[in-house]
């Protein structure tokens, strides 16, 4: 890890630079003061490099639907060792009963082909979304049992490419139970400890988060609820700081992480520009395959993306509801470039 002095362009927090001072102007010039608190980690062979703009180093953000590329690694990881078979269903490892979620193939929840619901709707996500946009307040936060009452009743549409965050939250559950186990302990032991990542976990509640914890903010500067709850966390209720989400990323390129076949496209998703493993997309960009994923709660925006041909990755955190992506792929770029 390179650069580990702090360095300050002025007493605006904003202008703080916490890490590698290099990559923190980069923060600076790239997203200006549209997301004040920001984090970037970049890894190249032999090198991880982190970046904290605004807040410490161990400050830990919500990763939004990047906890989907978690769950796809885990999912991944179950099936190498067998501990699920290949053609295991929902109703194989969760209490559905005879409802027709249970007969869903884990393997469609995993490229988003299920025909399960984006979100259910006895969950009501109209009024949620409503409630969210109006006042700032968490649209999830349901427990596991509630999520399995939802799965009991939904029903399912054709299986074609849909995203799912609903079909995420129970396939991560459903990994979870075919160890027997939570996610939660499911996540820490698969996972962050065997990689040594001491900042990931799943807040059920407010009360939940950690000493490091940072609220997000929506675009205009409003405090946002955090995303806690049980059930979402497979999906999007996975924080982490940026040290911890670049190790990720080092690990996924150096093999070490567990369930690696995620990465691997193995059906369109949009067209066949997009193509989808386990959660994880393949876009070919400038001539160059780029596998990636992003996320966005009420109040933070997320986007790791690898070039594993070079060994180049980026993971852009923000507390601000303003899309990274953009920028994502431009340092990737610039770095690949680089590092060749």
């Amino acid at each position: 890890m390179t650069g580990s002095a702090t360095c300050s362009g002025g007493t605006d927090l904003h202008t703080e630079i916490h890490g590698d001072a290099t990559l923190g102007s980069l923060l600076q010039n790239g997203l200006g003061r549209r997301q004040p608190l920001v984090a970037a980690a970049t890894v190249s062979p032999g090198e991880l490099s982190v970046a904290c703009l605004g807040a410490p180093l161990e400050a830990d953000f919500e990763i939004g639907s990047v906890s989907k590329g978690i769950t796809g690694l885990l999912y991944a990881d179950a099936s190498a060792r067998n501990a699920l078979v290949p053609d295991s269903t929902l109703g194989d490892v969760l209490p559905l009963g005879d409802c027709p979620a249970a007969g869903v193939p884990l393997a469609a929840v995993s490229s988003h082909t299920s025909g399960l619901p984006r979100l259910p709707k006895s969950a009501r996500p109209f009024r949620r979304s409503a409630a969210f946009l109006l006042h700032g307040t968490n649209p999830y936060g349901d427990a596991l049992e509630e999520l399995l009452a939802q799965a009991r009743t939904v029903q399912l549409s054709a299986r074609r490419p849909r995203y799912s965050n609903f079909g995420f939250e129970l396939l991560g559950h459903a990994v979870a139970a075919g160890a027997g186990m939570s996610y939660h302990s499911l996540v820490r032991e698969r996972l962050a400890v065997p990689l040594g990542l001491t900042s990931i976990y799943m807040p059920a509640t407010v009360e939940q988060l950690g000493p490091h914890a940072i609220i997000g903010k929506s675009r205009s500067g409003r405090p946002r609820q955090p995303w806690t709850g049980e059930a979402l966390a497979p999906a999007g209720g996975i924080r982490a700081s940026i040290g911890d989400m670049g190790r990720l990323v080092q690990a996924l390129l150096d093999g070490s992480a567990p369930g690696l076949a995620a990465l691997d496209p193995v059906a369109n998703f949009a067209g066949p520009a997009v193509r989808i493993g386990a959660a994880w997309m393949t876009l070919r960009v400038k001539g160059r395959d780029i596998t990636w994923h992003n996320g966005a709660t009420g109040g933070f925006r997320a986007w790791a993306g690898l070039d594993r041909q070079a060994g180049t990755g980026v993971v852009l955190l923000s507390a601000t509801a303003v899309t990274v992506d953009r920028l994502g792929f431009r340092l990737l770029r610039e770095l690949t470039e680089r590092a060749q």
